[in-house]
């Protein structure tokens, strides 16, 4: 049942450099990320914790974990979506972010939803 849930729990995302909050002579670049879970499923859920492993160019990896996100641990009813943004600092123009929060169903059975890799990159870099 669990797994059924999970697959059902869609998480976005998309990331934006931020040129104002970066400073590259010091070794420092800052994105913004906006993040959307989208419950398609059936039941009700609750995000109760994160667990992020932000990557950068050389291979330094940092790992965020707490509870839910942004200060909050939403509860999704069936159909819902929840959005929120925050943001990384890396020490390399370009890095990734990966993870997956924890969620909870109705009946207390805890479950974790992969959150896919993305990259953390200024545009003009890649093109």
């Amino acid at each position: 049942m669990t797994s059924e849930l999970e697959a059902k729990i869609n998480v976005t995302v998309e990331v934006h450099y931020l040129k104002q909050e970066s400073n590259p002579m010091a070794n420092s670049y800052a994105y913004a990320y906006t993040v959307t879970i989208n419950n398609n499923s059936d039941r009700w859920c609750q995000l109760l914790n994160r667990h992020w492993i932000i990557t950068d160019a050389e291979g330094r990896t940092e790992e965020v974990q707490g509870e839910g996100v942004v200060g909050e641990q939403p509860k999704l009813d069936s159909g819902e979506m929840f959005r929120y943004s925050s943001y990384a600092v890396i020490e390399t123009p370009i890095g990734s972010m990966h993870g997956h929060y924890e969620f909870q169903d109705k009946k207390g059975s805890r479950f974790l939803v992969p959150i896919p890799a993305f990259s953390l990159s200024q545009t003009s870099i890649l093109h």
